[in-house]
């Protein structure tokens, strides 16, 4: 069983930065997704940025141009660079590991709080 390990969430003032990291615990072989989503209090899981092991990124709108999303294939690592934080990116930000055709799989990490400060 893969478990995605997040780190780097925190508390920051509005404008400021911050990294998350996730690492698979298993190598995992084969194309696939990994990427970020967050759900906020009495909101919707959404997608924040996700990319596919080919390199190509998708981001919300909401936080096009302030974060970047990278990855590390070889260690099935995925990054999170935020920017110009705003207290509208107050979440809880989780990691997903996603492959759609078969060998089929979807995994999640625990979460990390990450809470901005106007």
């Amino acid at each position: 069983q893969v478990q995605l390990v997040e780190s780097g969430g925190g508390s920051v003032q509005a404008g400021g930065s911050l990294r998350l990291s996730c690492a698979a615990s298993l190598r995992i072989f084969g194309t696939n997704t990994m990427g970020w989503y967050r759900q906020a209090p009495r909101k919707q899981r959404e997608l924040v940025a996700l990319m596919g092991t080919g390199g190509i990124r998708t981001y919300a709108d909401s936080v096009k141009g302030r974060f970047t999303i990278t990855r590390d294939n070889a260690r099935n690592t995925v990054f999170l660079e935020m920017n110009n934080l705003k207290p509208e990116d107050t979440a809880v930000y989780y990691c997903n590991l996603k492959r759609d055709t078969n060998p089929r799989y979807d995994y999640w990490g625990q979460g990390t709080q990450v809470t901005v400060s106007s």
